[in-house]
């Protein structure tokens, strides 16, 4: 067990905790803006489908039932603007954190393999190749990597920690140049319903992939979308032919979505209405932060999609951790998504409605 643990950094998080006491001793509470995890309720059409399922006394599918797979084609069409979506393009996912954690070992990655990244990337890119034994390295442009034993590239739109997005103009020719090299492409979209100054777009989207879903696979989940990190529902779109091999390794490892998960994903992947309803919420706390930030010497870069705005004063982001921990506020460093974050901090806009207000007040003199 300790030579697959040593493969692996030091658990960043555990970095913040002094922080975290900091920020909780302050006279008004925590304002814990680090994590991006939901805190409104999940919708009641959601939590029905969830207790009409409950009687489930046998074992669960991997693949999911004919109906899941129905409604994440349906929602591929609808709303990433996917063609020719089947069963065969679909795999549920228990989670999309553990699917980015054990790809590159599921596609047999090893020493000698190289995985790439965005220089600003969740860290758990790095882990995956990490616990595969293969290579790493970060990019700015991907298309300016070596392509000689790169076996797999992560795509990130929108950003996380940043919230930038890539343009359809920028995704095509990215697209391209992996097929000619035959590099598969991971697409991580799980922001992709959270674009506030920029509409993103899926690289299952025809005028990114000219119609093919050859060497591209897109990763969703509904944590963000539907407040539903708790039941650990993800699913990936694509390529049949690298779905399949992974669909049997996971039958083999047991890795299936609980039967009332997927019957919860179903009402949710059916119903616009309560993305919407999350939508207005999150879009109201981010104008509030953003406002009162700038107000208080932040600048903001990027940010244009997600649930994070990407902050800096142009300091150690450990200063400007311990600054509003002060405040009784807790953020992200930008260096646990890189070094070239070591001047930003990522702030979560996913609090409750009075600890944004909170925090707007501490940061304005309110």
């Amino acid at each position: 067990m300790s030579a697959v643990s040593d493969r692996l950094p030091t658990f960043p998080w555990d970095k913040l905790e002094p922080y975290k006491a900091t920020a909780a001793a302050h006279p008004g509470g925590i304002v814990d803006l680090s994590v991006g995890t939901p805190v409104d309720p999940v919708p009641e059409l959601v939590q029905k489908a969830l207790v009409a399922a409950a009687d489930s006394p046998g074992y669960p599918t991997v693949w999911g039932t004919p109906e899941l797979r129905d409604a994440i084609t349906g929602w591929a069409e609808r709303r990433l603007g996917a063609r020719g979506i089947t069963h065969r393009h679909v795999l549920p996912i228990v989670g999309s954190k553990e699917l980015v954690a054990w790809l590159p070992t599921q596609l047999g990655l090893g020493p000698g393999d190289r995985v790439a990244y965005p220089r600003l990337a969740y860290p758990t890119y790095e882990v995956g190749a990490r616990l595969a034994r293969a290579e790493y390295e970060v990019y700015d442009d991907p298309t300016r990597l070596d392509p000689e034993g790169l076996k797999l590239l992560w795509l990130n739109s929108p950003s996380n920690p940043t919230g930038k997005v890539l343009s359809q103009e920028e995704l095509t020719p990215i697209v391209a140049w992996a097929r000619e090299h035959g590099i598969l492409i991971f697409s991580d979209e799980c922001y992709l319903e959270l674009g506030w100054e920029a509409d993103p777009v899926s690289v299952l989207h025809p005028d990114v992939n000219g119609g093919s879903y050859d060497g591209i696979v897109a990763v969703h989940s509904l944590s963000k979308r539907s407040n539903l990190a708790g039941y650990r529902a993800a699913f990936l779109l694509g390529d049949p032919a690298v779905l399949n091999p992974l669909l049997q390794i996971r039958k083999h490892g047991g890795m299936m979505t609980s039967a009332p998960t997927q019957a919860a994903v179903v009402a949710a992947l059916g119903d616009d209405a309560h993305v919407r309803e999350q939508r207005d919420r999150y879009a109201a706390r981010r104008a509030a932060l953003r406002d009162a930030l700038e107000r208080h010497g932040f600048r903001i870069e990027h940010s244009e999609a997600s649930l994070y705005l990407w902050a800096t004063r142009d300091e150690s982001c450990w200063s400007t951790v311990a600054h509003l921990a002060d405040l009784g506020i807790l953020v992200a460093p930008g260096d646990f998504y890189g070094s070239a974050g070591e001047q930003h901090v990522r702030v979560a806009f996913t609090a409750t409605d009075e600890r944004v207000a909170a925090a707007v007040a501490r940061l304005t003199g309110a």
